[in-house]
């Protein structure tokens, strides 16, 4: 299997190749590091050291694509220059080398590079020392700091920024992530809201405007004709109260109309005198005492509210029954209704109505339920809802 080589940076083969020629540079001028005559020149002549300064500038070339290999392929290079006159363009470029393979390579070798480095910088400053007594033995150390420890901490320090930058990066695009989400939760929400209020306000009184309009085109009675048009007028009346209080809660309160109050259970009285005057047959046991909190009242007044808008399009003769309870730090509703049997409904609806019930005892933690029953005066529609009253209740 052919082993595929890393393709190199493309300023990494502009910075070998300028280290390359700066080497040739200095090379033809005959500049080396250390003179022919050295003891520690085992390679004399000018042509030897070209070997290291070739590779090691091949090194350049990986030092971003492959950087251990790089790095231990310079080390070797950088030793074989050691024995020849050397070049300065070698060292430099090893140290260019060393600082790469901390930056661009993997997390344990930009741990482990620098401590090697650091033991090596002791040991060439101790070791030498110790052995020959003199104060010249202290620059190994140094030049092995120089070439080695310096680049691989310089190359740690900025990794870590690096890191840092990178994280910070992320956590930003993180929040500005989580903001947008919260966002589109709170305007899915306030749209689901407002739709349950507007459903509210709007579909008991033109359900009773479509059954009343249909009676007094069926029928050719001016009583009921004029029982009909009073209903409507009324209804017409109140809707328009509800839209302009829906209005007002869409305004800034800085405009000309204001949010007007949200409905509470002390307007039952005036709800069910509404469903009487459309024709339902009411009865009302309420006994849930004072302090609800308010979310509460506006919740149960709209699930009483849609519990009778169903009732007058869908019921069947009979009486309606809305049972209001506190108990056991909840508030039981209950609305009944004779089970209509009719092929559809007086007027037309679209199930959001038991939607946004459901949805209103669920903003608060609440239970709700809604079907057909069985009872001693037969098959009824049953609505139940318990919502929590604890004061810590959030609004809906």
């Amino acid at each position: 299997m052919a082993v595929r080589l890393p393709r190199p940076h493309r300023f990494d083969l502009y910075v070998g190749l300028a280290g390359l020629l700066g080497g040739l540079l200095l090379w033809g001028i005959g500049l080396g590091l250390r003179p022919a005559d050295e003891a520690m020149v085992l390679l004399p002549g000018a042509w030897p050291l070209l070997v290291p300064l070739v590779v090691t500038a091949g090194c350049e070339v990986l030092r971003r694509a492959a950087p251990r290999t790089a790095l231990l392929t310079a080390t070797a290079a950088l030793i074989m220059d050691t024995v020849t006159q050397g070049s300065l363009v070698t060292v430099l470029m090893y140290t260019d080398v060393m600082y790469a393979a901390v930056l661009y390579g993997t997390p344990a070798s930009a741990r482990r590079i620098p401590r090697i480095t650091g033991l090596l910088t002791v040991a060439g400053t101790i070791v030498p020392f110790a052995m020959w007594r003199v104060p010249e033995a202290l620059l190994i150390g140094v030049a092995t700091g120089i070439v080695a420890f310096a680049p691989a901490s310089t190359g740690l320090i900025v990794r870590n920024h690096r890191e840092a930058a990178d994280a910070a990066r992320l956590r930003a695009e993180q929040t500005a992530l989580l903001a947008e989400m919260d966002r589109t939760q709170a305007v899915t929400a306030e749209r689901a809201r407002m739709a349950r209020e507007l459903h509210d306000m709007v579909a008991n009184h033109l359900s009773a405007i479509a059954i009343h309009s249909t009676a007094a085109l069926s029928l050719d009675d001016p009583d009921t004709t004029t029982t009909a048009l009073g209903v409507i007028r009324e209804n017409s009346v109140e809707g328009l109260a509800e839209m302009r209080r829906l209005i007002g809660i869409l305004r800034d309160d800085s405009g000309d109309t204001g949010p007007a109050a949200a409905p509470t259970l002390d307007g039952l009285g005036a709800l069910l005198g509404t469903a009487q005057a459309n024709g339902l047959d009411v009865a009302l046991d309420a006994a849930y005492g004072e302090g609800l909190p308010a979310p509460v009242e506006l919740a149960a007044y709209r699930i009483v509210q849609e519990s009778l808008t169903n009732a007058l399009k869908h019921a069947g003769p009979g009486r309606v029954s809305v049972a209001l309870r506190r108990r056991d730090g909840s508030l039981d509703i209950t609305v009944t209704s004779p089970y209509g049997d009719r092929d559809r409904p007086r007027a037309p609806g679209s199930g959001a109505g038991l939607v946004g019930m459901r949805e209103r005892a669920a903003l608060l933690h609440g239970t709700f339920q809604a079907g057909p029953e069985d009872s001693p005066e037969g098959k009824i529609w049953a609505v139940r809802a318990t919502l929590p009253v604890g004061e810590d209740e959030e609004a809906a």
